[in-house]
């Protein structure tokens, strides 16, 4: 058993080697002289009995022993390593998959994905090192907990190979059966030895693996809640040009940039701020920040930008692509990235307007007496419009043929005539100032909740949140610019 958990760490290292080398490492190096050194010790042992103890170094000859000694030390060292290293992978995974707070990854190679460092993992780490090592008492308590976590993570991969057999690997059922049976044939009498021992220091990884599922389920809870909050309560577009071109406020120059999770549709939190604030920036681009699992994102491919509604609404939504080694700064490089982007956006969609429909709407030709471009993509303020959604993003738009515009115009929900007009009232906003609109949902148990459900959503999840690193640290949005806008929900 020593012989395969032991050679079990290697598997931690599959981020930073490639898999052919482990197995190639596991099967003729390791693995080998593994077994002849705890075979050589039982045998010292069957010789030696009063030698149990450190039967290591009592079967060592003396011109060895301290060589011996720092290549052990060395090995630990090197075993504690690639333990600390399987513990960053997992919590990455746990990280993608929602079922953790988040905190700060750090990757640290440009050829290997999986090469990272936390270091809010490794002081934690550090801590529960020096408790454990602390609170024991002697080394075969240590060694009792080692046994148990062993065993159980052994019996836990056991069950879950079989679904992979099954539905993945699409095994033949005998085999299922043949390699379950051999397996629990092995790690069940194991297991009913260090039951016996669960009082001698055993407890320890059960007490580690119940606090890190409270955890991981209450966080992974509360998240899903409030990302279906956010999907399930979009705001449609129909509502948006129900609003004008004004959307119901005063809109007053300059930039807000509200920063979004979702790729897709208008979140709700829009909704929240227009109907508590009077007035809203002249032009409004939804940012949502997403980071691939690639070293880096070009520049020319790092901004995907769209246009929500018609042109006179001034809407954008921008996808900021970020590979894991880029760097999102706080200082005016993004903005100006965005704006290039943005500009070239309008550029583009005027130059496609000459050949074929926009990519968000199309508009039927309407010949319009005195107007330098026959063909106008938007709405006027207070026209008949007959319009079908295709999406949250899209409209199929007829133009009123009672529209009559004035082209000198750059005023908000004002329509343009030439490309230039448009990109000279965005500049103009940007002048005007650029402020960083946050989103920030709290989720709150209802009144008629459990007791339990209240204590993990407002108090445990609470303080996860609270701890966790912030969506202004994760997006880099500078302080002397941010307007947080919160909204609570009840689950």
């Amino acid at each position: 058993m020593l012989s395969i958990t032991g050679t079990e760490a290697l598997f931690a290292d599959l981020s930073y080697f490639p898999v052919q080398a482990i197995q190639i490492a596991f099967t003729v190096v390791v693995f080998p002289c593994l077994l002849l050194q705890y075979t050589g010790q039982a045998a010292y042992i069957a010789q030696n009995k009063d030698h149990v103890s450190h039967a290591f170094y009592f079967s060592l000859p003396d011109s060895v022993l301290w060589p011996s000694f720092i290549v052990a030390t060395a090995a630990a060292i090197v075993a504690s390593q690639a333990t600390i290293s399987m513990t960053y992978s997992i919590i990455k995974q746990a990280l993608a998959l929602g079922c953790f707070p988040r905190v700060r990854i750090i990757h640290t190679s440009k050829k290997y994905l999986g090469q990272i460092y936390s270091p809010d993992i490794n002081w934690i780490l550090l801590v529960f090192c020096i408790a454990v090592t602390a609170g024991f008492k002697n080394q075969s308590q240590i060694a009792n907990a080692y046994g148990t976590a062993v065993i159980m993570v052994m019996l836990v991969t056991t069950f879950l190979m079989i679904p992979i057999m099954l539905l993945v690997w699409r095994s033949h059922w005998t085999l299922v059966i043949l390699f379950t049976v051999l397996s629990l044939f092995v790690e069940i009498p194991y297991f009913t030895a260090v039951v016996r021992k669960i009082d001698q220091g055993g407890w320890v990884p059960l007490v580690f693996a119940v606090a890190f599922l409270i955890i991981m389920y209450v966080w992974h809870y509360g998240t899903l809640k409030r990302y279906e909050f956010e999907m399930h309560s979009k705001v449609s577009m129909a509502w948006i040009l129900g609003l004008g071109p004004s959307l119901g406020l005063v809109r007053v120059p300059g930039v807000g940039l509200v920063y979004t999770e979702l790729a897709s549709g208008v979140p709700h939190i829009f909704s929240h701020f227009i109907t508590n604030l009077p007035a809203i920036h002249s032009t409004l681009v939804f940012v949502c920040v997403k980071y691939l699992p690639v070293y880096t994102v070009p520049l020319d491919e790092r901004f995907l930008v769209k246009r929500i509604g018609p042109k006179n609404f001034h809407m954008f939504r921008c996808v900021a692509r970020y590979g894991y080694k880029d760097i999102h700064k706080k200082d005016d490089d993004f903005e100006q990235m965005l704006f290039d982007s943005l500009m070239l956006f309008v550029r583009l969609e005027s130059m496609m307007e000459e050949y074929t429909d926009s990519d968000e709407y199309s508009t039927r030709e309407t010949n319009l007496s005195g107007s330098a471009n026959p063909r106008i993509n938007g709405i006027s303020a207070g026209s008949n419009m007959d319009l079908s959604y295709t999406s949250h993003d899209s409209i199929i738009q007829v133009q009123s043929p009672n529209y009559t515009g004035n082209s000198q115009a750059v005023s908000p929900g004002q329509l343009y005539h030439t490309v230039g007009d448009e990109i000279a009232f965005l500049n103009a906003c940007r002048d005007a100032g650029v402020v960083h609109i946050l989103g920030n949902t709290v989720i709150r148990a209802r009144r008629d909740s459990g007791f339990i459900k209240k204590i993990a959503i407002n108090y445990l999840y609470a303080f996860l949140r609270k701890i966790c690193r912030e969506n202004s640290a994760i997006f880099n949005v500078p302080h002397e610019s941010l307007l947080n806008v919160g909204q609570v929900f009840y689950v």
